[in-house]
Parts: C-alpha cells; sequence; structure tokens
C-alpha cells in the first residue's frame, strides 16, 4: 500500500521570527512547510475558505505536505481545478475527521481535480454529484489501515455524472468500491489501479463506458458492471478491454446488506443485470472463484423471487467475451454450491471454467425455443469454456455450455470523450 510522505523541517529562531511576521517584507525567509501551518489547523482553514469562495476558473493548489482535516470539504462552484503536487506528495489526511459524510464533495461541472490523495476518510472520499465535464487525474485515495469494514465505502465516486474521465488514480482500502462510477453517461475509466477493496472498479446503472488498461488487484471482485433496480436510469454499453484483473482473492468486508457484500472473493470481471457489455483483450487470471462471472440480479440476491419494479430488466444480456488472455481461475470458489459443482464436476483438483454463468434468462424473449443471438451471451475465446450452474433450478443440473454460447455480437463503438475532455 502507498505510504504517506510528511515534510520534517527544524524551525530556527530565525524562520520562528519570520512565522510572526507573515505578510511583512524584509523577512528574506521562505513560509513555513504545509504541516506547520496545519498543526495550528490554518491550512484546513484556508482550504475551506478557497473552496466556499471560489469562482470559475480558479485553480485550487494543494502544497506539498501532509495536510489534517477534520471536517468535509465542499466545492459547488462550476469550473474549478484543485491542483497538488503529486498523489504521495500533497495529500488530505482525514484521520482526525469529526464530521462530514465525505473526504470532498463536489457539486459542479467543468471540474478537474489532479496530483493529490484523499486518505482515511470516515465516508466516502472524494464524491463528484450531478456535474458533468468532470476530470479526474492522477488522484489516489486510500484507507491507510488496510481492508476493514469500518473504512468508508467509495474512494473515487462520480455519481449522475455526464462525460467523467478518470485517469492514472489508484484507490486502495475502500468498504464498497475503489472507483465507482454510477447513474451516468460517457464515461471513460483508464491507466488506474484498484487493489484491497470489495469492488476494484464498479460501472453501475451507467450509459456508455469504457474500462480500459487498469490493474484491478487483491480486490473481492476485480471489475464489476452492474445494474441495480430503482435507480434514475438503467446501464448499458460497456467496454471492459486491455486490463489486468488478476488474484483479487481479498475476502469480502462490505457493508452487511449492501450489494457489493453478495460479491464473492475470487472474482475477476462481474456481470449482474446489465446488458450490452463486451470483455477482451484483457488478462485475466488466479481468481479463485471465477475469472469473469455473469449473473441476473436473483442470483446476488440469493433469492428465486422474480418481483422486481416493472421498469427494471434483471438479466445479463448481449455479453460478448473474445480475445482475453485467462490463466487459471476458479480453483476455490467463495460459495458452497459452486464449491460442491466444482468438486461434482471437475474432481477434487479441479477448476471452474474461465466463465461462469448462473444460467438465468428471460424466456419470454425466446426466438423459436432460444434468445436471440444480440441478447445472448456469446464466448469466442479461443479454448475457454463456460459453464451454466443452473442457478434457476437450484443448480439441479449445471453443465458446460460452450457449444451454446459460440456466437459474435455486433462490437460497440468506443466511448467518445467531448468538449475540454475531448483531447485528453
Amino acid at each position: 500500500m502507498a505510504s504517506s510522505y510528511r515534510v520534517i523541517f527544524t524551525a530556527t529562531a530565525t524562520a520562528g521570527l519570520c512565522a510572526l511576521l507573515v505578510g511583512l517584507s524584509g523577512c528574506g525567509q521562505a513560509p513555513p512547510p504545509a504541516d506547520a501551518a496545519n498543526r495550528s489547523g490554518d491550512y484546513e482553514k484556508t482550504l475551506r475558505t478557497q473552496l466556499e469562495t471560489a469562482k470559475p476558473g480558479d485553480v485550487i493548489t494543494i502544497p506539498a505536505g501532509t495536510h489534517a482535516m477534520t471536517r468535509s470539504l465542499v466545492l459547488s462552484t462550476s469550473g474549478v481545478t484543485i491542483k497538488g503536487a503529486g498523489m504521495d506528495k500533497s495529500i488530505l489526511s482525514f484521520k482526525g475527521q469529526i464530521a462530514g459524510a465525505e473526504g470532498l464533495l463536489v457539486n459542479a461541472s467543468d471540474f478537474t481535480i489532479e496530483d493529490l490523495a484523499i486518505e482515511d476518510t470516515k465516508g466516502d472520499a472524494l464524491k463528484i454529484n450531478e456535474g458533468s465535464n468532470i476530470a479526474i487525474r492522477r488522484v489516489r485515495t486510500e484507507w491507510t489501515g488496510g481492508p476493514s469494514t469500518g473504512n468508508g465505502a467509495y474512494g473515487i465516486y462520480p455519481v449522475q455524472t455526464e462525460n467523467t474521465l478518470i485517469d492514472g488514480s489508484v484507490a486502495i482500502g475502500a468498504s464498497d468500491a475503489g472507483i465507482y462510477v454510477g447513474q451516468s453517461r460517457n464515461v471513460v475509466i483508464r491507466n488506474s489501479r484498484a487493489e484491497f477493496n470489495v469492488a476494484g472498479i464498479e460501472i453501475e446503472n451507467t450509459i456508455g463506458a469504457d474500462v480500459h488498461d487498469n490493474l484491478a488487484t487483491n480486490n473481492t471482485g476485480g471489475i464489476l458492471v452492474f445494474n441495480m433496480p430503482d435507480l434514475s436510469q438503467a446501464g448499458h454499453n460497456t467496454r471492459v478491454f486491455s486490463n489486468r484483473v488478476v488474484a483479487n482473492n481479498t475476502p469480502n468486508f462490505g457493508a452487511e446488506g449492501s450489494a457489493v457484500a453478495s460479491v464473492p472473493a475470487g472474482s475477476g470481471v462481474v456481470v449482474n443485470s446489465n446488458d450490452n457489455v463486451e470483455i477482451f483483450d484483457n488478462t485475466i487470471g488466479g481468481n479463485n472463484t471465477a475469472n469473469v462471472l455473469i449473473s441476473s440480479y436473483f442470483s446476488v440476491t440469493y433469492s428465486n423471487d422474480r418481483t422486481t419494479a416493472a421498469t427494471f430488466d434483471p438479466y445479463p444480456e448481449g455479453i460478448f467475451i473474445y480475445g482475453n488472455t485467462f490463466s487459471k481461475g476458479g480453483g476455490a470458489p467463495d460459495r458452497p454450491a459452486l464449491q460442491t459443482l466444482r468438486q461434482a464436476m471437475f474432481g477434487d483438483a479441479g477448476n471452474l471454467p474461465d466463465v461462469v454463468w448462473d444460467g438465468v434468462t428471460d424466456q419470454a424473449k425466446f426466438v423459436e425455443g432460444r434468445l436471440p443471438v444480440a441478447l445472448s451471451i456469446c464466448v469466442d475465446n479461443g479454448t475457454a469454456d463456460i459453464v451454466n450452474v443452473d442457478n434457476a433450478n437450484n443448480n439441479a443440473s449445471p453443465k458446460i455450455d460452450t457449444a451454446a454460447h459460440r456466437c459474435s455480437i455486433d462490437k460497440l463503438p468506443p466511448v467518445v470523450l467531448l468538449g475540454p475532455l475531448a483531447a485528453s
């Protein structure tokens, strides 16, 4: 895990006198390091004032150092940039936080944050709500004590945003999702690392997302593409490609009752109730439950109750898996039913196939006894197999079902960032 860097300094008598004369000319000394001001809470007050009085076009600079924060920070002005000296140099530490639901809450558009870290918040680290044209570059969110249910739920957390870029960032230790984008449109997550979270990277109820060139490792589940009921929109059209999704076997430490608490440890890429998802050109391996896990909403809730909101489609449809490099996974599933199935089908030393599907379909959409190809789960990935675990019938008749899923779906278009992010 990344460690915090602190500025260590010695205050000479001259520097001490200079500190008393801040604002007067002729002192000839540099201002005290940021940590010195932090001890009296001055920097927290300064930053809070900068955020509360910001005007469009302002650039708020976070100096190098570890800056103690005791309360949530809020920005409500559009067109502002927050910029630090680097994600391991400019650190906002909320270890002593006494008030607030987030570290930094942004209710604004045309917002950029880059080159800083947010650590040890009581709730979410960085939440961006209902904005457009959002750029998050080289930002680290981390709970430095390691995985714990007491950690904040989300690290990097844009929700109900449009035209959003997350680039070169790091998320560690979130008790829900390290990098999460929900109920949003036109999203790119790239060149980032998610580690020791319950969900490493999660796309939920989002329309149009490209997730590529990331590393998801040591999470409970590596990359999740979910739809959940009772939200403002249903998600579809997500491409997960050119990522490394390896060894996501951390025991689930999500809060009881949360959606991610149902994710089995050892899950690589998980698709639940989402449509039109491509998984291609990834390196996926060493995930003990399954390298790719595809399920309906009913399997996540461990219920055969087929009653859901009338506007919610609980079935994963239009899933296309191709061109991935798989290495051994599925050798120690984190669910009794899957453990029993693995042993029964493949023996004590066997592994589940690379793609595990719950087998639950919407038979009302069948044409001539099966789903149309555009609604199917297609696996065109060399020797990779798919197992149908027959969850609809309490796992009565599981089977390797590769031949029935050897198909191809029209490929999705890339996400194109708009406006000021177009050249990013």
